[in-house]
């Protein structure tokens, strides 16, 4: 069945709001502008590194006078400085041999093995600084850095994966979420600083290593900007819209589906779980089809944009971070575009499947039957379990156009987070397509879990009066969600990322992690394209 295209509809219920995006956008612009040098001849700061060992700090460091370390490593013990992972110490750069108005000690923590049964952060060999080390220290500096326009990073980039790591954790690490405050805490007003960033290094092909990482760290800030975006200036209607504008002058085409157009496509798990709102659903369709591609994957992402439960209403403090109950459409909305920035020859697919899960006279209730794309019929038992089912039109559309992989990613249950805390992404589904999701994972340092899906887990959806229904057995609720999505994707490969946990960061920041959005998984899955492109 072919999927109708029809006009887009004007949000209903907050014209103000809509006029207001459509005005300042969602999305700022990345402003940093990365590049390489062999020297360092003036800098207004310069980050150093300082790993931890058993004989005390050493300053760990490319391209500096050994002069002026010598000088400084003297220094390390009366500074106080040990070299701690995320431990970052400023000094005035008059107290050092360096041209530099500020020098920025970022540690690196040990290279000594993590504890037994704790695995090591990235595939870097045993006994040396690791690439994770490196992106989450000159992330933690420049975080520390702004208002900073001009910073010079000498981390040790000798290779390519070092210095893709220290570029992406710098420039990752300037993110700062213009918000909604009309004067900054130092009373300036908001607006773009342009932060130029510059690597030293002499690798040959340090500048196609650093426009990839820019392309990469736009994408991670497109992601964390649509996550923190309050929800009433980001529901379905203008989360679409900036996503279209978004690609608009890119190699990736969008196609909006309103609500009349998902009525006549059957997609019954959208419209379900969106009636309740006053805004109605969306599903985008994000599309990068380059010349002589190597395969096509489908990437699908659960967008609510706001979850209050529905009728199964959530305790007040549960909804307090839902606004980024959308961070699975987000972060596939990030990935196409790096990954049409970086001209990957692989054919993307995206799918963001967008509602507001919102109590009402008009909302879902339990044992409504609601019928997904392709004719499945679910029974509703809780309307919080609202993700599996706009993911299950979103993964029935995706599959239908026959890609070679499908992957979704959710925030999809507080079991994962029970399971694997807030720093974990769970991957269920085909094992071929989670050990390759696994291992991009390991080259990108991103922390995540192969799980298998139970053989009992299916049987927990069982209905008396429907194909199935959208709750599971209490135990294993994770895996059982995954269970759930399966049969949904056919023959297709398929796999399932739970990022309830990492995706929003409700502590303090550290590394390149900020509080709020953490933009997680996106780096995984442009590696992921991008080992399908070789």
């Amino acid at each position: 069945m072919e999927i109708p295209i029809v006009t887009i509809l004007q949000p209903q219920g907050r014209d103000f709001v809509a006029q207001n995006a459509a005005s300042n956008g969602f999305i700022a612009e990345f402003t940093a502008h990365l590049t390489a040098t062999t020297t360092v001849d003036q800098a207004e700061a310069l980050v150093v590194g300082v790993q931890s060992t058993d004989d005390g700090p050493v300053i760990s460091a490319g391209g500096l006078d050994e002069d002026a370390v010598t000088s400084l490593q003297d220094q390390l013990e009366a500074l106080g400085v040990k070299g701690k992972a995320d431990e970052v110490t400023r000094i005035a750069g008059s107290t050092t041999g360096f041209n530099a108005k500020i020098v920025v000690l970022t540690g690196l923590g040990s290279t000594e093995p993590p504890a037994q049964g704790t695995p090591a952060l990235d595939s870097s060999p045993t006994g040396e600084i690791s690439a994770e080390a490196l992106r989450r220290a000159a992330g933690a500096a420049t975080a520390k850095l702004a208002g900073t326009s001009d910073i010079t990073i000498a981390l040790p980039a000798d290779n390519a994966a070092r210095l893709t790591a220290v570029a992406e954790g710098a420039a990752i690490g300037t993110y700062a979420f213009a918000g909604y405050k009309t004067q900054r805490d130092n009373g300036e007003e908001n607006q773009n600083t342009i932060v130029a960033l510059k690597f030293v290094t002499d690798l040959a092909d340090a500048d196609a290593i650093l426009e990839r990482a820019t392309a990469v760290a736009r994408a991670t800030f497109i992601t964390r900007d649509l996550v923190n975006t309050a929800p009433s200036h980001l529901f379905p209607g203008t989360f679409a819209e900036e996503v279209e504008a978004l690609v608009e002058n890119s190699k990736v085409t969008a196609t909006i589906y309103d609500e009349s157009a998902l009525a006549e496509g059957g997609f019954g798990g959208l419209l379900g779980v969106g009636q309740g709102s006053a805004n109605p659903p969306r599903l985008v369709k994000l599309e990068y089809t380059p010349e002589n591609a190597k395969g096509h994957i489908a990437l699908v992402g659960k967008g609510i944009t706001f979850d209050t439960g529905g009728i199964s209403l959530k305790p007040a403090g549960s909804m307090e971070t839902m606004k980024s109950d959308m961070a699975g459409a987000a972060t596939v909305a990030g990935v196409l575009h790096a990954v049409a920035e970086i001209d990957l020859e692989v054919k993307v697919t995206g799918w963001l499947a967008m509602a507001e899960n919102m109590p009402s006279g008009t909302g879902i209730k339990p044992s409504d039957i609601l019928t997904i794309r392709g004719g499945t019929t679910v029974e509703v038992m809780n309307t919080d379990a609202e993700g599996r089912l706009v993911l299950a039109d979103a993964l029935v559309a995706a599959t239908e156009e026959n890609p070679d992989v499908v992957v979704d990613i959710a925030t999809l249950t507080g079991a994962a987070m029970v399971a694997l805390g807030v720093r974990t992404t769970g991957i269920m589904g085909a094992k071929d397509v989670r050990t390759e999701l696994v291992d991009a994972a390991a080259t990108t340092g991103e922390t995540v879990v192969d799980i298998p899906i139970p053989e009992e887990a299916r049987a927990g959806f069982d209905s008396n009066v429907a194909d199935l229904k959208n709750t599971g057995e209490r135990y294993g609720g994770m895996q059982g969600a995954a269970a759930f999505l399966r049969e949904f994707v056919g023959d297709t490969p398929w796999a399932h990322l739970d990022i309830a946990g990492p995706s929003f960061n409700e502590s303090g920041s550290r590394g390149y992690t900020p509080k709020d959005a953490t933009g997680t998984m996106v780096r995984t899955l442009i590696e992921f394209v991008a080992n399908h492109a070789k």
